[in-house]
């Protein structure tokens, strides 16, 4: 699949959550840089801005011909007094999988490490996770979940044969396609299938299956 078919020609894909979001809970925009990867031939690519993404013509020009199995896309509303810039975008990555995180979490209870891609709290995040392995991704939204009551640690993870996501505070649907899984923040269009996540649950996609397990403090 191109990466224009779900990120630019949905009637309500990233695009258009980028200026209007429909099931947003915590702020009116994402304006504050957009990011995309996918696994080609095996190798993790990105191509992350801080411009908001309704206006990069550039990108529109040239994402009908990215193809990927494996694609995993975010805009970005920045929380207050985090810098603006194109290393503080999702998705983030290890080398292997490509991650998001939708929502926020106090820094204070995150490890500092020279690995994290800005000082973002996403980032910080991200390079937790990546740390202690994605197998144990549940355990660690739990935890720091229970060391900062107020986080919202929505995740999504991919690496080319496995997708793992978590809900934590904000919303996330499903979608099974003829050709895969779609997983995200909120439906890209009016499709029935659409399954809605419940909240504090880990969403394992891989191997021709779907799977969904209440996370611990759920």
């Amino acid at each position: 699949m191109s990466v224009a078919s779900l990120v630019l020609d949905q009637p309500y894909g990233l695009r258009v959550q980028s200026y209007s979001p429909r099931r947003q809970k915590n702020g009116l925009m994402n304006a504050d840089g957009w990011g995309v990867g996918f696994v080609d031939a095996g190798e993790v690519r990105r191509w992350r801005s801080a411009a908001p993404l309704w206006g990069d013509a550039s990108f529109a020009s040239v994402a009908p011909a990215l193809r990927s199995e494996c694609i995993v896309a975010a805009v970005r509303s920045a929380t207050i007094g985090m810098p603006i810039e194109p290393s503080a975008s999702a998705p983030f990555t290890d080398g292997t999988w490509l991650l998001s995180h939708n929502g926020v979490v106090d820094r204070s209870v995150l490890p500092l490490s020279a690995a994290a891609e800005s000082t973002v709290d996403s980032a910080l995040l991200a390079a937790l996770i990546f740390d202690r392995g994605l197998d144990a991704l549940g355990a660690t939204i739990a935890a720091v979940g229970a060391d900062d009551p107020n986080a919202r640690l929505n995740i999504i993870a991919a690496n080319g044969s496995r997708l793992l996501a978590t809900t934590w505070g904000d919303t996330l649907s499903i979608l099974r396609r003829d050709d895969g899984v779609v997983v995200a923040s909120e439906p890209y269009d009016d499709h029935p299938d659409w399954q809605e996540v419940p909240d504090r649950h880990l969403v394992d996609v891989g191997a021709g299956r779907v799977t969904l397990t209440a996370l611990e403090g759920a």
